[in-house]
């Protein structure tokens, strides 16, 4: 594996590049995304992003995508999910990153964020 992570950090971007007041950071050293100081995903590897999932949506991709979807010791029990950031498709991520702002943007955010897409 490499140590190169600008291609998985460059897929999660284009996954993320409209949703409102996502900011790049970091997390445990590795590039992140976050809207106000909520972790939506961070790159762990080359090969890996962790995307912050609710527990019983987790234990669903796993069972559905292992082939996308997994974790580790460290993620057991955790509202994260490791995705190969290489296997999932763009419109699937994009899906999963949606859905993660959805839970973690402030309520103001989200109202306005859901307001324009519905007048457009």
């Amino acid at each position: 594996m490499g140590n190169d992570l600008s291609g998985a950090l460059q897929t999660l971007r284009l996954a993320a590049r409209d949703l409102p007041d996502v900011i790049e950071s970091t997390s445990y050293g590795t590039p992140a995304l976050k809207v106000g100081k909520k972790l939506l995903a961070r790159v762990k590897d080359a090969d890996t992003v962790v995307l912050m999932c609710p527990l019983d949506e987790k234990e669903m991709l796993l069972e559905a995508a292992p082939e996308i979807y997994f974790e580790t010791d460290h993620y057991k029990g955790w509202p994260a999910i490791l995705v190969r950031v290489h296997v999932i498709a763009p419109d699937e991520l994009r899906h999963r990153l949606e859905r993660t702002f959805m839970a973690q943007a402030p309520k103001a955010l989200l109202k306005a964020w859901q307001a324009s897409r519905s007048a457009s």
